[in-house]
């Protein structure tokens, strides 16, 4: 979800650039942006607040900045802006809202209303460093000749994920009249999809089978595509394509709808006094039966895509 603030924030200040350090694995999602260097970092190299010292002074080293952004606060994070403030460097961190998360997935007396956009937390740090930046919220245009619909189905967390006995129904009804592509990572899941792939008709599993960059092109290419409330929905909306998102435990009030897509494309179940019970998905249900999940239907996803 930063790389759109990001994008955007360089196009409002031209004189800008970005160096983003993070894991190396991410370089594909920040490949051809203009003024962002990615330094991709090994984090075994650099463990404790030792390791983290020589991390912030081969930084310094390397790319003298002005200003360092703390887009995670977590630890380590921490650790690393308290270093670059004693090299005088001007530092602000990201605002998770934390506090206001947990009144809006408590199990009782929720505080049920719209929490700031996550783009818009991590755009609030560059206003802090007294940059000037206005969101657009809206998705990337691409020209690319779009068909086929995407469907990722797995989560990281089952409070995510909708049965898999669902998804495989979706998936041979819209495959009736649609050519559909399957998203997917891990040993498990490439089972799975593959076997569907082998059953149905008009069906490709791409599960295991393509670099990041290259599932991002072939997001890019399509008309739509169906996700949970995962990574799948950010990366169709770096690439500007339309996704109809399927949400359990997790609410988009706290703030984690993908970038410019809409509202009017979640399926969810609005009545159930319980949702949501978790900011990422990852609490079991203290009901017992993920109701949240189970009680959709497959026609409310179908009514969504527009013929």
């Amino acid at each position: 979800m930063i790389v759109p603030v990001l994008k955007e924030f360089l196009a409002q200040n031209p004189d800008t650039e970005i160096v983003f350090v993070s894991r190396k694995n991410f370089a594909d999602l920040f490949d051809g942006v203009e003024r962002l260097t990615f330094r991709g970092v090994n984090l075994d190299d650099y463990k404790g607040v030792f390791g983290l010292r020589k991390l912030v002074k081969e930084l310094n080293q390397e790319f003298q900045p002005r200003y360092v952004a703390d887009l995670h606060d977590v630890l380590r994070s921490k650790i690393m802006t308290i270093l670059f403030k004693l090299s005088r460097r001007k530092t602000a961190t990201l605002d998770k809202g934390r506090t206001k998360k947990k009144q809006l997935t408590r199990k009782e007396n929720k505080v049920k209303k719209p929490l700031k956009p996550t783009t818009e937390r991590y755009a609030d740090v560059f206003r802090k460093l007294g940059f000037s930046l206005k969101l657009s919220h809206q998705l990337p245009k691409n020209s690319l000749q779009k068909s086929g619909i995407g469907f990722a189905p797995f989560a990281q967390h089952e409070g995510k994920m909708l049965p898999i006995e669902k998804s495989l129904e979706l998936v041979k009804t819209l495959s009736k009249n649609y050519q559909i592509y399957l998203f997917g990572g891990g040993k498990k899941e490439v089972e799975i999809l593959s076997k569907w792939e082998l059953e149905l008709e008009n069906v490709t599993s791409l599960a295991g089978k393509l670099s990041l960059k290259e599932e991002l092109k072939k997001i890019a290419e399509l008309e739509l595509m169906i996700s949970m409330d995962s990574a799948n929905m950010h990366l169709a909306s770096l690439v500007g394509t339309r996704v109809v998102s399927v949400w359990g435990a997790t609410h988009c009030f706290a703030g984690f709808l993908g970038y410019g897509q809409s509202e009017n494309d979640i399926v969810e179940i609005k009545n159930l006094e319980c949702r949501p019970c978790s900011v990422f998905g990852n609490k079991p249900c203290y009901r017992g039966d993920y109701a949240c999940l189970n009680q959709i239907e497959i026609s409310e996803i179908l009514n969504k895509i527009k013929p």
